[in-house]
């Protein structure tokens, strides 16, 4: 799952309660629902170009993906012996059968299977089986593993006795975490080198094409189709034409892990993956807020466009593909599978936080309230759950009345909320919950740490951020969200060690 496909990004959902006993009471939402559809997202800035989606007459008419037992990925050095020997003995075996569950604790486990499971199977376009199974791949793209030697971001998979497929292109390709001892976060902002992953697999395909020529105009319309903005002047991807397959490579490698390209998004404004935990009370989905969340059945429509159905998606006049393939070429989920993801997102809770509310933190609580921070980020769940404008943005007057909107601009890079096919004019606020886990930050990445946040010289076209490297480089100046870079040192150290805490 790379550009030609999609990853899961934030969820929010509507207070709702399973019954303890759901065997004989749930009704399972209709995913596809034209009407809630239409009405879900929050427009595009030009209006006319907002997407519309693929009929369910349509989507109802494509076979559902099924969903086959997987096995842990082991880093080469860490690999039990014989483990793929045991691999190709092991009969197929689906994993998903909705008609035997009978508890809401049923359905949830169900989820979890769900949240890993493959949508592609060694494609050549991102992670394959072998690239798993080398050294070098994992040392030189940085690719972490847990403390029992899994590389969590992708699964075995058997779907034809006796023949072991890399399955990827899961929701924990990229909502995945391990953390620094070792443990795997699931639900969190990953930290999966996704596009140092997805540069590596380009060049080597450039290098196995007879036509380096048709290879590179091939890439470029791979693009186009995945990013273009095809409405706007000047173009979003001027200049691609020209670039080298190395230029290209090389950004994609300068994005750093916990940021991710994909559909509908920008090489120039890749967004920050974004943590799943607390979904349940979020508003909007999306860093532009794209996604209204009124009810479980919009989660799992979300879920639904994000791994595969924005491909059937269109802008006026252009559309990822301009006819839908026949349905019988394409896979999707079934409801009820989208029903346990969903179930099992609302369960996702953050581990034990090591930073404890101290003395030092409870006067960072009291900087917070003094500096107007509740104003956006209002506890408990530190997120007033609106939208705020990209600088530039003027909305119009309809959408102060259908959405919940700040009137206020933090002055951040407007670029993906105006210049990508999620371009709503908005950002959305985000929670403060968890941060002590997460990084890099902003809804595009753009510092590493909370220290660099809220360092003032972050706004110096010299700034080079702490935790730079050969992969990330200086990226200059970081404008916007000017609130706490007015703070002493002292202040701002207090201040960082109660976001920590939360």
């Amino acid at each position: 799952m790379v550009l030609a496909a999609v990853t899961l990004t934030t969820f929010v959902a509507a207070h709702w309660t399973a019954p303890a006993d759901i065997s004989s009471s749930f009704v399972v939402p209709k995913t596809w629902d034209d009407d809630a559809l239409r009405t879900m997202e929050v427009p595009l800035v030009n209006h006319k170009v907002s997407p519309t989606f693929a009929p369910s007459i349509y989507y109802y008419r494509i076979p559902v993906r099924p969903i086959y037992r997987s096995f842990p990925v082991y880093r080469p050095d860490r690999e039990p012996p014989g483990y793929m020997e045991w691999l190709r003995k092991q009969e197929p075996q689906l994993d998903f059968d909705s008609s035997r569950f009978k508890t809401q604790e049923d359905w949830q486990r169900a989820g979890a299977i769900v949240f890993d499971a493959p949508v592609d199977y060694d494609t050549g376009l991102f992670m394959t089986l072998s690239n798993v199974r080398e050294m070098n791949w994992y040392t030189k793209l940085q690719v972490p593993i847990t403390k029992d030697g899994v590389m969590p971001f992708a699964r075995y998979v058997v779907r034809r006795k006796g023949k072991v497929e890399l399955g990827e292109g899961s929701c924990a390709t990229c909502h995945l975490r391990v953390m620094p001892d070792g443990t795997s976060l699931v639900g969190a902002q990953g930290n999966m080198p996704y596009d140092r992953v997805a540069a590596y697999a380009l060049l080597a395909r450039g290098a196995e094409a007879r036509d380096k020529r048709a290879f590179l105009a091939q890439v470029e319309q791979e693009r186009r189709l995945a990013l273009g903005v095809p409405w706007l002047q000047p173009d979003p991807l001027a200049g691609l034409e020209k670039m080298s397959l190395e230029t290209l490579a090389s950004m994609h490698e300068a994005i750093p892990p916990g940021v991710a390209v994909r559909v509908n998004t920008s090489l120039y404004y890749p967004p920050q993956v974004p943590d799943l935990i607390g979904i349940k009370d979020r508003s909007y989905l999306n860093h532009t807020g794209l996604i209204r969340q009124r009810s479980i059945g919009d989660l799992m429509r979300y879920a639904a466009l994000v791994q595969g159905g924005v491909r059937y998606e269109r802008f006026g006049d252009f559309a990822i593909l301009p006819t839908l393939p026949s349905p019988t070429t394409q896979l999707r989920y079934s409801d009820a599978q989208l029903y346990a993801l969903a179930l099992f997102l609302y369960t996702l809770t953050p581990p034990a936080n090591p930073n404890s509310f101290d003395a030092l933190a409870a006067r960072g609580q009291q900087i917070f309230r003094r500096e107007g921070c509740e104003g956006c980020h209002t506890s408990p769940l530190y997120t007033n759950n609106k939208l705020t404008l990209a600088e530039g943005f003027q909305p119009p007057m309809e959408d102060a009345r259908r959405f919940d909107i700040l009137p206020v601009s933090a002055g951040t890079d407007p670029g993906l909320a105006l210049r990508t096919r999620e371009g709503t004019g908005y950002y959305k606020v985000p929670s403060l919950r968890g941060v002590w886990y997460r990084g890099p930050f902003g809804h595009d990445g753009s510092v590493p740490t909370l220290d660099d946040w809220f360092d003032p010289r972050r706004l110096r076209e010299d700034y080079v951020p702490a935790g730079s490297s050969d992969f990330q480089p200086n990226r200059g100046a970081v404008p916007g969200h000017l609130f706490g870079l007015g703070l002493s040192s002292r202040d701002r150290a207090a201040l960082i060690a109660f976001l920590k805490a939360l």
